[in-house]
């Protein structure tokens, strides 16, 4: 599959589908890869987001397959397990691709996989996909993160973006599978309306946080047993 068939939807309709999405941004990129990262609220508690989650076929975008058809994907979510897609046979046989293997399945919490999407497959790439999911108030907050890095043919400020559309739709479609994206909050709004105005006596902006800081808002330690009293 080229690289315009796979990408070029997501280009197309990003004006319009990431309007209910907190956050969508590459965070990272160098000449050795790249991240990119992206949030949403759903009203879906975590079992319900886990449970679709596990079915790749309800909220992966047919348009990003190889078959053209959702209805050929499964995904095995236990460590190991295959995010694979089904080819039909056309003639001389039925086929397979398998898009990403699962490295770490926590239910209701998190699911990482390794794979690289689309014409990335194609390149000596390793990406790294992982999808956390955190109980709110409302819902569920959903993220995911793609690390992806290696040689590849691609200029990586041209593949980056493109991918970020890509990874996002995903996360928009499993969204709408939920329920639909919550809209952003106050915070988020004004977040989002303040980008880009420099306001007087704002101290200098500082450096992106690490990785570890990025992700902190949807990983929660896990509490650790009071030591026994002596």
């Amino acid at each position: 599959m080229a690289i315009s068939s796979y990408f070029a939807g997501a280009v197309m309709i990003s004006a319009l589908a990431f309007v209910p999405v907190a956050n969508a941004k590459v965070v990272d990129q160098s000449d050795a890869g790249f991240t990119v990262a992206h949030t949403a609220q759903v009203a879906a508690t975590p079992a319900d987001a886990w449970k679709m989650l596990r079915m790749p076929e309800s909220w992966w975008s047919k348009d990003h397959s190889w078959s053209g058809d959702a209805a050929n994907f499964w995904l095995d979510s236990q460590a190991g397990g295959c995010f694979c897609e089904k080819l039909p046979d056309t003639g001389s046989g039925v086929g397979s691709v398998q898009h990403a293997r699962v490295l770490f399945s926590k239910p209701g919490q998190m699911l990482r996989l390794s794979g690289a999407f689309g014409p990335l497959q194609g390149e000596a790439l390793t990406g790294t996909l992982t999808i956390q999911i955190k109980e709110t108030p409302t819902g569920s907050a959903l993220r995911f993160d793609y690390v992806v890095g290696g040689y590849m043919r691609f200029k990586v400020a041209d593949i980056a973006p493109a991918v970020d559309k890509v990874i996002g739709e995903q996360l928009l479609g499993l969204a709408n599978a939920l329920g639909g994206a919550l809209p952003p909050t106050r915070d988020e709004r004004a977040a989002g309306e303040g980008a880009g105005k420099p306001k007087a006596d704002t101290p200098p902006a500082k450096d992106e946080p690490g990785l570890d800081a990025a992700v902190a808002d949807l990983v929660e330690e896990e509490a650790k047993p009071a030591p026994e009293g002596r």
